[in-house]
């Protein structure tokens, strides 16, 4: 029993290593000198009668073997991995990882409250690693559909087959120009005035996003709303930005509202997660502490 336990370590540092792309690479995550991995893979091919890797000069690479070596050993310690999740359910206890992912500005949103979300969840769960990703809309979805991502909350304009949503809140966008643009001097506006200026695009709006907002043209282009903030400021376009974002350039005057009556959109945030996953331990631990912050029920 001892000698299998030890191959199962073997294992985890040669997988760390592929991963890694080498033993200097997979030091951190092994906590780990370079010559105890070496130790440690020399071990692993004595005990299995094979070279697996090369390295050298030319770099770190698989043998053949090796490649298919490191195939069957994921697919062990994932199985391996899941029976100790499994055991510990068992007691009542939740282990391993959970992977996030969020828009970015979420902070300064009230309705989500993303900083007490993680918070409680971190706290009754101490043994569960959680990764946090900050994505634009296209990418967290596509993630999450390729099980990078186990669950996401954002606004999601272009919806993907194969994931499921919740519906969670509504945030509120407002078009915005900074003090230092000319609209802010203009003494009367109306929508033609406005829709003279070209729009600040947003790289995952789709090429009739601009015009369904009534503009023409765009004058540049961000994936993030930090980023349009940015632009926004410098004087030089006009944006939507989320309110609670923009709120306090409101209040310095450095940011003007243009227009709400006419220039303004809703934007639907959900949870999303891949169809199937929903009653995962991990994922329906987080939805539970969701549950707890909201009003409405998203189970």
């Amino acid at each position: 029993m001892k000698e299998s336990i030890y191959n199962i370590r073997l294992l985890r540092v040669f997988v760390a290593v592929v991963e890694r792309k080498g033993f200097s690479a997979a030091q951190q995550d092994l906590n780990m000198s370079t010559p105890a991995i070496s130790n440690y893979m020399g071990q692993l091919e004595m005990q299995l009668g094979m070279q697996l890797c090369n390295r050298g000069r030319s770099g770190f690479s698989l043998t053949s073997k090796g490649q298919l070596i490191f195939d069957e050993a994921k697919r062990l310690l994932s199985q391996i991995d899941g029976f100790e999740n499994y055991v510990l359910e068992l007691k009542g206890e939740l282990r391993g990882a959970v992977t996030v992912g969020i828009l970015d500005s979420m902070l300064t949103d009230k309705q989500v409250n993303i900083v007490d979300l993680l918070g409680n969840f971190a706290s009754k769960h101490p043994k569960v690693h959680v990764n946090l990703k900050v994505l634009n809309p296209f990418e967290l979805q596509r993630e999450v559909l390729e099980g990078k991502i186990d669950l996401a909350i954002g606004s999601l304009p272009i919806r993907m087959s194969g994931l499921k949503y919740i519906e969670l809140y509504v945030e509120q966008h407002w078009l915005y120009c900074s003090d230092r643009h000319e609209l802010s001097k203009v003494t009367k506006l109306s929508p033609e005035i406005v829709r003279d200026n070209a729009l600040l695009n947003r790289g995952y709006w789709s090429s009739a996003e601009a015009m369904r907002h009534g503009f023409k043209d765009c004058s540049a282009t961000i994936d993030s709303m930090e980023a349009a903030l940015i632009l926004v400021l410098c004087g030089s376009y006009v944006g939507y930005l989320p309110d609670h974002l923009a709120l306090q350039w409101e209040q310095k005057g450095r940011l003007f509202r243009l227009l709400p009556e006419t220039f303004g959109y809703r934007a639907e945030f959900s949870l999303i997660m891949k169809n199937g996953r929903s009653r995962e331990p991990l994922i329906q631990a987080f939805r539970d502490e969701m549950d707890k912050l909201y009003i409405k029920d998203i189970s």
